[in-house]
C-alpha cells in the first residue's frame, strides 16, 4: 500500500542533514515508542517496539530527495513474527513537499523499495515551484528542518503501524493485489514530468 500526499509546509531548510546523529535519533524513537505504549493500550491498540532501521535517513542535496525507513513489530513478538515496515520517500519543493509512504513487510521490502524510489524519482515540480526557486524575501519558511520530517512524522505514524500490522496479518493476499494495482496507477499518475497534483 502506498499513500501519496502533498504537504504545503513552506520551504524546508536542508542544512541540518549535515549534522544528523542517526544512532541518537534511533534511540529517541525507541524511547518515544515506549512512552506512547500506554496511550495505545488505552485505545485498544497493541503495544509496539522498533526493531531497526530498514534504511537509515539519507538526503540527496542534488535532487532534494529524502528517504528513511524503520521496521516495527508488536511488543513481545517472536523473531519469526511479521514486521511492519513504513518506507518513506520525500520530494522537496519551494512551498512544501510530496511524500510517498509505502506500508509493507520485511519479506517483501527488498523488492518493493526499488519501486518506491522509482515513483518518488519520477516526480518533478513545475518551473517556479522547485526547491531551487525559493525566494527568501517572499516565501514562507517551515519552522522545522529535515530531521523533523523523520522524527516528528515517525511519532505520528506509530498508531498507524498498529493498524497496518493487523491489516497485513488478516488481509495479506488482498493487500498484495492492491499494491500491484496501486503501483501501476501511481506510475501513470506520478511518472509524468509535471503532474497536476504535485505542481501546486
Amino acid at each position: 500500500m502506498v499513500v501519496a500526499q502533498y504537504e504545503p509546509s513552506g520551504y524546508i531548510k536542508d542544512d541540518d542533514a549535515q549534522n544528523w546523529k542517526v544512532d541518537e535519533m534511533f534511540q529517541s524513537f525507541k524511547e518515544g515508542t515506549e512512552a506512547a505504549n500506554e496511550d495505545r493500550r488505552q485505545r485498544g491498540f497493541p503495544e509496539l517496539e522498533i526493531v531497526d532501521w530498514v534504511e537509515r535517513p539519507a538526503y540527496d542535496a542534488a535532487t532534494h530527495r529524502l528517504i528513511w525507513s524503520m521496521s516495527i513489530r508488536h511488543k513481545g513478538a517472536s523473531a519469526d513474527d511479521r514486521q511492519s515496515i513504513n518506507y518513506n520517500t520525500y520530494a522537496l519543493g519551494r512551498e512544501g513537499y510530496v511524500t510517498l509512504n509505502m506500508i509493507t513487510g520485511a519479506d517483501t521490502i527488498a523488492q518493493e523499495k526499488a519501486h518506491a524510489q522509482a515513483l518518488i524519482g519520477g516526480i518533478d515540480f513545475a518551473e517556479g515551484k522547485r526547491y531551487a526557486d525559493f525566494n527568501a524575501s517572499t516565501d514562507k519558511t517551515a519552522e522545522y528542518g529535515l530531521a523533523a520530517l523523520v522524527g516528528g512524522i515517525a511519532a505520528k505514524k506509530l498508531g498507524f503501524f498498529a493498524l497496518a500490522a493487523g491489516l497485513f496479518a488478516k488481509f495479506a493476499k488482498v493487500i498484495a493485489l492492491a499494491v500491484i494495482g496501486g503501483g501501476v496507477a501511481l506510475r501513470k499518475l506520478f511518472g509524468q514530468k509535471n503532474p497536476p497534483d504535485t505542481s501546486a
